[in-house]
């Protein structure tokens, strides 16, 4: 252990020693480093984006959907229902909720208009990454309400005026008796131009016989974890098909990684950019290393005439680049950090993300050990060339 503390010390001395040569070459290295871990930390930035793009769109993974279909298209909603609270409570699943579309008329401004409306329960919320441009998410309380909870996008919020949340807004709706529904959230417009949309839940929904007498059964989505979803799927599809069996059922996976990870051949790509950055100031270090080793050939003759082994100079002069590079790394980092931390890039990167992602370990992690590995292998050859120096070599120079 002393000794290599004595190794770490001496190559330390001797950075400063030759920092005017080495310097240009470090500033390289942690501009290199800089560079490979701002493009880790950018594309673990907006690969996240995506996926909470995607999560919104389809789940989280896994995401399992299930949909049962009689010839007749009367499937009764109550039995219907009863199965899926089964199959939840056999299978122990803890994120479900079922979802249907619907077209409620909501009482604006101008008159009475049919408006789109996803029917959910309270999970769907975490099950899809719901985006809230101002409010609150459904809550407990909100199924037992005598008042219906409804969260309306911003298209909606436009055309009541834009009313303050806080004092608990109330939209009419146009049923044979109007009915009083409370505006709990706003939910962000999928696209310019959106037409006005609406959320409510399926408690509240089926309670005021918004859906009619024949609406169709709602669906039932499931988060089910990627490791045991292909099995439970397989249950669940036989558990199904046994209490329907003249009912066509449907259970397959919803979200973005169905097929495999999208977004896998994006992070190769990141991966390759970075390696090449990095080797650029490799190169360039590993020139001022040989430059440098060819300026100490009397030096190192010097110390071998009193006593000095191979292995000593061999590791003096690869740590002194290995010492190096990582001081150079850690600054590098630093760098990257102030870079992907800096409010005007994450708003240009990370645009969508309702939960915006820390800086990534793994990124400053592999940007400290790629300078370091780059030091060792930069010092390997001029190592290499040092404890080839012989004492005779001292009195040539």
């Amino acid at each position: 252990m002393t000794g290599v503390v004595g190794l770490l010390v001496e190559a330390w001395a001797e950075l400063r020693i030759h920092k005017t040569r080495i310097l240009l070459a470090l500033i390289g290295v942690a501009l290199s480093v800089a560079a490979l871990t701002t493009v880790v930390g950018l594309g673990n930035m907006a690969r996240e984006g995506m996926v909470q793009a995607q999560e919104q769109s389809g789940g989280r993974a896994a995401t399992v959907s299930v949909e049962v279909f009689t010839q007749t298209g009367n499937e009764d909603p109550a039995v219907l229902q009863a199965a899926f609270d089964s199959l939840l409570e056999r299978y122990a699943v803890e994120y479900a909720s079922r979802r249907a579309f619907g077209q409620v008329p909501f009482q604006f401004p101008h008159g009475v208009m049919a408006t789109e409306t996803t029917v959910v329960d309270r999970s769907y919320g975490e099950m899809r990454r719901v985006n809230l441009a101002s409010g609150r998410w459904f809550t407990e309380a909100d199924a037992a309400a005598l008042a219906p909870a409804v969260i309306i996008n911003e298209a909606f919020h436009r055309q009541l005026g834009e009313p303050d949340l806080a004092v608990n807004p109330v939209v009419q709706i146009f049923q044979q008796r109007p009915i009083a529904a409370t505006v709990v959230g706003v939910t962000p417009d999928g696209h310019e131009g959106a037409m006005p949309a609406a959320m409510m839940l399926t408690a509240q929904y089926e309670r005021w016989g918004l859906g009619g007498a024949g609406g169709s059964p709602p669906a039932l989505e499931m988060w089910l974890p990627v490791d045991v979803e292909p099995s439970l799927t397989a249950a669940i599809t036989g558990d199904l098909q046994a209490q329907f069996p003249d009912a066509h059922v449907q259970v397959y996976r919803s979200d973005y990684a169905a097929w495999g990870d999208p977004f896998e051949g994006i992070q190769l790509a990141v991966g390759g950019i970075a390696g090449l950055v990095l080797l650029l100031g490799a190169v360039g270090l590993l020139n001022i290393s040989m430059v440098t080793v060819k300026y100490r050939v009397r030096e190192i003759g010097i110390r071998r005439s009193f006593g000095a082994t191979s292995g000593r100079i061999f590791f003096g002069v690869m740590l002194e680049s290995v010492v190096a590079t990582f001081v150079a790394g850690v600054v590098g980092v630093m760098l990257a950090v102030a870079v992907v931390k800096s409010p005007w890039v994450q708003d240009l990167i990370a645009q969508g993300i309702s939960e915006l992602p820390p800086f990534p370990v793994e990124a400053a992690l592999v940007g400290i050990g790629a300078a370091t590995a780059v030091g060792a292998l930069a010092g390997l050859i001029p190592a290499l060339v040092a404890v080839r120096v012989k004492v005779i070599d001292a009195i040539r120079y």
